[in-house]
């Protein structure tokens, strides 16, 4: 069985992970407290990706990063092309991810004790200290369950890494798209093999969840 996909898959989901959790946190942070309609319209875009199809999303990824698309023709002019490359892998598995670590995040930093924040900024902190020695270590809980959530989400997309990355062996060709196609050539065995790496490495992220919860609630049992 040909290990390249295993690669191509831990890396681009690693990858889109970090994405992800750079981007979700800052996202979640800024959106944290505030109330409006307006709000929960942004809410609305920033969560499609989790209720849209995936061949919805990456068609709407294709028309972006395509050579007819408006990020298409700026990378054009820089001499990248993101379509059938590797990081477009990357971008369609951040994307679909996401919404799953906006939504942790978001619901992390809500639980924080606003004046603890308002304490922070009482003793001189800029708000990037707030955000970085106050807020973000006391919603760390929920950051990282949400970190292994977008990785599982990530290590699974299949629809829009199709649409947008396609399907090119030993370099965009990721465990859920050898399935695919290993389903379509009759090869059952070769897919009944990637159905056991990614069984196993899902397994390993619902356990490192499972351990970090249940670490989570005798750390808190033990603090009150």
């Amino acid at each position: 069985m040909d290990s390249a996909p295993i690669w191509i898959s831990v890396k681009t989901s690693l990858a889109a992970t970090l994405i992800t959790l750079v981007f979700g946190v800052a996202a979640a942070a800024w959106r944290a407290g505030r109330r409006s309609r307006a709000w929960e319209l942004l809410d609305g875009v920033l969560l499609l990706p989790l209720v849209l199809p995936p061949t919805v999303v990456g068609f709407f990824l294709l028309v972006l990063f395509g050579r007819n698309g408006p990020l298409g023709k700026l990378l054009l002019r820089l001499g990248a092309v993101v379509v059938f490359s590797w990081p477009a892998t990357v971008i369609a598995a951040a994307t679909v991810a996401f919404p799953l670590m906006y939504l942790a995040a978001r619901g992390a930093f809500e639980q924080v004790d606003r004046s603890l924040l308002e304490a922070a900024r009482t003793l001189g902190a800029s708000e990037r200290e707030v955000l970085l020695r106050v807020a973000v270590p006391l919603a760390w809980p929920g950051i990282a369950a949400g970190t292994l959530l977008a990785f599982a989400r990530a290590l699974g997309e299949f629809g829009a890494t199709l649409m947008l990355a396609g399907n090119i062996p030993g370099r965009t060709q990721t465990i859920p798209v050898a399935i695919y196609f290993a389903i379509e050539s009759g090869d059952t065995r070769a897919a009944l093999g990637w159905v056991g790496v990614v069984l196993a490495i899902s397994f390993s992220v619902l356990g490192a969840l499972g351990f970090w919860m249940r670490y989570q609630r005798r750390f808190l049992t033990r603090g009150g």
